[in-house]
C-alpha cells in the first residue's frame, strides 16, 4: 500500500471493523425471508432517506461524472442529473410502488400481466444486477489502485468480500441500517476535495481565469449536446419505474409517508452531491490540464485525492469509496437474490419448502451473483459507458411498466410487443447511423405505439387480475382489512 501512511491504515481499518461489527449486530434481527429482503417494511423516514441516498449514490457515479466533467466541462453532470427531472416524481409513485404490497419488481409484470413477463423481467434483472455491481467495484478499485498503487484485481476481489459479508449475513436490514452512516461517507466523498482543490488553484477566480468559458457550459456538442440530454432525462423517466431494486427502496418504509420522504429527499441530496463531483472535475481541468486523454479521464479523481489530502483524509476518503461500494452492492446483491429466490426458483423448482429453507438459498444465491458481476468489473471499459448502456436498456422496460399502472386495458400481448419492438427499433436505428438521441427518440415511440396499438387490438387481461391490482392500488396502507372484505389475499405486508 505505497500511497497510504500509516495514519491512513488506521483510519481505513478502524472504519471496516466499525461498520462490519454494526451491520452484524443488527444482522441478528434477520429471522425470514420478509426480513432479508425486505426489512418487514419496517424502515421510518430517516432510514429510508438513507437507503434511498446510497443505493443511488456510488463512487463510480462520482468519478465518471468528474472524470467527464474534466473533459467536458460542467455538462458532465447530466451523466447523472439526467435522473434530476424525475425527482418529483418520486413522491407521486412512492405510494404505488408501497400500495402493490410485492417484494420484487417482477412480482408486478406478473400479477399485472403474465407469468411469462415476469421471468422475463427476473433474468433480466439478474443482468442488471450483475451490471450495476460490476460498475461500483470497477469504478472503486480504478481509484483506489491510483492512490495506493495495488492491483486492480486485488482490490476487486477485497471489496467483493466486504459487501458479500454484509448482504449473506443481514440481508436489507444490514444494508439499510448501515446507510445512515454510508450516507455520512457519500457527503464527504463528494465534497471533500473541493477546499483543497480551490485553495491550490487560487479559489474560484483562478478556476474561472484558467478555463475556458464553454467549460461553465451545461450543454457540450462534442458528448451532451441539448438534445442528447434531453433524450437521456426522458429515457431516465421512462425507466425509473422498472430498476429493480425500487420495489425495496420505495416500498419497505413503515407507511406511505415515509416511502414518499425517503425516496424524493434521498435522491435530492444526490442531485446535491452531484454538483460536488462536477466542480471536482473542473478543478482538476486546471490542475491536470492534458494530462489525461478520454479513456484515461475516469482516473482524474484518484489523481486528485492523491494530489491535494494529507495524511489521514486519505484514508477517509477511500474509506468513504468503500462504503459506497457496501451500501449499494449489498441492496443490489439481496434484491438480485430476493427475485431470483421468490421469482424463479419458489415457483419453478421447489415451491412447497419451508421458509428457513428460501432464506437459505436467497443467502446462498446473493453470493452466487457475485461471480457475474465480478467478470463485469474485470472487462468493463468504461464506467460511463457502463451507465448509459444501463439507462438504455431499462427504459424499454419502463414502457409497459407504466402504460400498465395508469391503463386498465393494457395486455401482456402489448407488453411482449413494447419491449421487443423498442429494443428492435434502437439497434436499427444505430445499424442507420442515427446518433445515440435519434435512437432513443424512435425506440420509446415505437415502444409506446406498439403498448397501445397491440393492447388494443387484442384480448384485455382476465377482469380477476384487472381487479385485484387495481385494487391494491386503491387501497392506502394501513387500510389492509378493505383487501381481507374484497377476498384479496397480499403477497407481503
Amino acid at each position: 500500500m505505497g500511497g497510504l501512511s500509516t495514519l491512513d491504515l488506521a483510519v481505513i481499518i478502524v472504519y471496516l471493523a466499525g461498520i462490519t461489527a454494526f451491520g452484524l449486530y443488527v444482522s441478528r434481527r434477520v429471522k425470514d425471508t420478509e426480513g432479508f429482503f425486505m426489512g418487514n417494511r419496517r424502515f421510518g423516514k430517516s432510514l429510508m432517506v438513507a437507503q434511498a441516498l446510497t443505493t443511488g449514490t456510488r463512487a463510480d457515479y462520482a468519478i465518471g461524472v468528474a472524470g467527464a466533467s474534466y473533459e467536458i466541462g460542467m455538462a458532465g453532470i447530466w451523466y447523472q442529473w439526467m435522473y434530476i427531472f424525475s425527482t418529483p416524481f418520486f413522491w407521486l409513485l412512492s405510494p404505488i410502488f408501497r400500495r402493490m404490497r410485492y417484494t420484487t419488481t417482477a412480482d408486478f409484470f406478473e400479477e399485472r400481466f403474465s407469468k411469462s413477463l415476469g421471468v422475463g423481467y427476473s433474468f433480466f434483472a439478474l443482468y442488471l444486477f450483475m451490471l450495476w455491481q460490476g460498475t461500483i467495484i470497477k469504478g472503486a478499485a480504478l481509484t483506489i489502485s491510483g492512490i495506493t498503487g495495488v492491483s486492480e484485481a486485488w482490490i476487486i476481489w477485497g471489496v467483493t468480500a466486504l459487501f458479500v459479508l454484509f448482504g449473506v449475513s443481514g440481508g436489507l436490514v444490514a444494508t439499510v441500517n448501515t446507510d445512515f452512516i454510508q450516507g455520512i461517507f457519500i457527503i464527504i466523498l463528494s465534497f471533500m476535495l473541493i477546499p483543497f482543490g480551490l485553495n491550490a488553484i487560487g479559489g474560484f477566480s483562478g478556476l474561472h481565469a484558467r478555463l475556458d468559458p464553454q467549460m461553465f457550459s451545461l450543454f457540450s456538442e462534442k458528448e451532451l449536446s441539448l438534445f442528447r440530454v434531453t433524450m437521456l432525462v426522458i429515457s431516465g423517466l421512462v425507466g425509473i419505474v422498472a430498476q429493480p431494486h425500487h420495489m425495496a427502496v420505495a416500498g419497505s418504509g413503515k407507511s406511505e409517508m415515509n416511502c414518499r420522504v425517503g425516496w424524493c429527499y434521498g435522491n435530492f441530496i444526490k442531485r446535491l452531491c452531484t454538483i460536488g463531483w462536477a466542480l471536482t472535475g473542473l478543478i482538476a481541468a486546471v490542475l491536470f490540464s492534458g494530462a489525461y486523454d478520454h479513456k484515461g479521464r475516469e482516473l482524474v479523481f484518484g489523481a486528485m485525492i492523491k494530489l491535494l489530502l494529507p495524511s489521514g483524509l486519505i484514508g477517509l476518503m477511500i474509506a468513504a469509496i468503500i462504503g459506497t461500494v457496501i451500501a449499494s452492492c449489498a441492496a443490489f446483491m439481496v434484491s438480485g437474490s430476493a427475485l431470483f429466490t421468490r421469482n424463479l426458483y419458489k415457483k419453478y423448482l421447489k415451491p412447497a419448502a419451508d421458509d428457513a429453507h428460501y432464506l437459505l438459498v436467497g443467502r446462498v444465491v446473493s453470493a452466487a451473483l457475485t461471480v457475474g458481476s465480478l467478470l463485469f468489473a474485470l472487462y468493463m471499459p468504461s464506467v460511463v459507458k457502463a451507465t448509459i448502456h444501463f439507462v438504455i436498456i431499462v427504459a424499454f422496460v419502463g414502457i409497459p411498466m407504466w402504460v400498465g399502472i395508469v391503463w386498465p386495458r393494457a395486455n401482456s400481448k402489448g407488453a411482449w410487443a413494447s419491449v421487443i419492438g423498442s429494443s428492435a427499433m434502437f439497434f436499427t436505428a444505430q445499424k442507420m447511423g442515427l446518433g445515440e438521441g435519434g435512437q432513443l427518440l424512435s425506440a420509446l415511440l415505437v415502444g409506446f405505439a406498439l403498448a397501445i396499438i397491440v393492447s388494443l387490438a387484442t384480448q384485455p387481461e382476465p377482469a380477476d387480475r384487472l381487479r385485484r391490482f387495481f385494487t391494491l392500488l386503491h387501497t392506502p396502507v394501513g387500510e389492509e382489512k378493505n383487501l381481507e372484505r374484497a377476498d384479496l389475499k397480499v403477497m407481503a405486508d
